[in-house]
């Protein structure tokens, strides 16, 4: 396993004037699943989301502890792509309907969201269901009064852009394909500073990975799945936490000084029971990791200190009636609860039906 990852991430990014020598590490490789005193928790109703919010996906919290969810609408696409307020208790408000991408002429794929510190919200538009062309983007939503007034495009040229996450004056997209004609398949992650993302003039990325904003490259390997850098967030050390969807891996790297660049990346859980990474959310409190679990219809745990993987929630293929997972994309923790939101794609077996849903998972600790 050494010599394999060491392969898988050989691609990271470093300035020229740094060289990094024998940077990542096996990781975590525990293989028993690992279970919460009691066994697996029953993930209740959150939200049943009527048919105009069909397809939730990206989540954070916002800076009053309510949860903004962004709604592709990829399923049944009659309905245009929303950003909702889930508050904390529960209840739903609109807080932007995200325009058409003027390049595809499709609607705009809301895909991880974040809030910036300048209190916009920066947003992925994925625009890869509808072409494999550089016609995605990171979309920045300015707010005022708790209301998207404005939607302006910052960067263009991605190919697939997916995860969100800001810390500072700098906002991450994690870029799922860099070049999907190429074996095994390139990803990474872009960094960008606020001041110098501008509206009247959008940074227009070059293709094949672009070294001016490119923090981390990395590969995945898996010939079925091949769907790279995908949830993105903070440790509460600042260490940066990257998905890889394929591999069923997550990453760790450490930054430099200016968070422009990875200087260290390692694999710091796989396996255990985790059959894909999709997205992720970092507890404020403890630091843990939890993992959404697309192909295994599952949410994990991962140790922020030692990398053990508990599988907190997982069941069949369902419809997602009374709470069931239901292909989840991303978890969002608020308090002691995990929100998980139920893509549901038609992918992997699965069958996009009704309920539309929100699950909650209730935590010990």
């Amino acid at each position: 396993m050494q010599r394999t990852n060491s392969r898988r991430l050989s691609g990271l990014v470093v300035t020229s004037a740094l060289v990094l020598a024998a940077l990542v590490s096996p990781g975590c490789q525990k293989t028993a699943l690992h279970t919460p005193p009691g066994g697996l928790k029953r993930p209740t109703i959150a939200l049943n989301l009527p048919e105009k919010y069909n397809t939730p996906d990206g989540m954070t919290l916002d800076k009053d502890n309510s949860i903004l969810l962004s709604v592709p609408n990829f399923n049944d696409p009659n309905y245009p792509a929303k950003i909702l307020r889930i508050s904390p208790d529960d209840k739903i408000t609109e807080v932007v309907t995200l325009p058409k991408n003027p390049g595809t002429g499709k609607s705009c794929g809301p895909l991880g969201i974040a809030v910036g510190s300048d209190g916009n919200l920066y947003v992925a538009d994925n625009q890869a269901f509808t072409t494999d062309k550089h016609k995605s983007r990171l979309l920045r939503v300015v707010m005022k009064g708790g209301k998207g007034v404005k939607v302006e495009a910052v960067v263009t040229g991605l190919v697939m852009a997916n995860g969100v996450c800001c810390r500072g004056e700098r906002v991450y997209v994690c870029e799922t394909m860099l070049d999907k004609s190429v074996y095994p398949l390139p990803s990474g992650v872009y960094s960008f500073k606020l001041s110098e993302l501008k509206a009247a003039k959008p940074i227009q990325l070059k293709p094949g990975g672009d070294g001016r904003y490119l923090v981390m490259k990395f590969t995945t390997e898996n010939k079925d799945w091949q769907v790279g850098a995908n949830g993105i967030g903070f440790g509460l050390d600042g260490s940066l936490f990257v998905c890889n969807f394929g591999d069923a891996q997550l990453l760790k790297a450490k930054l430099n000084a200016d968070g422009s660049k990875a200087v260290s990346l390692k694999v710091f859980a796989e396996k255990s029971g985790i059959l894909s990474c999709d997205g992720l959310s970092v507890c404020r409190k403890t630091g843990d990791v939890f993992l959404a679990d697309f192909l295994g219809n599952a949410v994990h745990r991962v140790c922020a200190k030692t990398g053990t993987v508990t599988t907190l929630a997982k069941n069949a293929n369902t419809d997602g009636a009374g709470g069931a997972l239901d292909r989840p994309s991303e978890p969002c923790v608020r308090g002691k609860k995990v929100y998980v939101a139920n893509i549901d794609l038609p992918l992997a077996g699965n069958t996009y039906d009704k309920p539309h849903t929100v699950s909650v998972i209730e935590l010990d600790d």
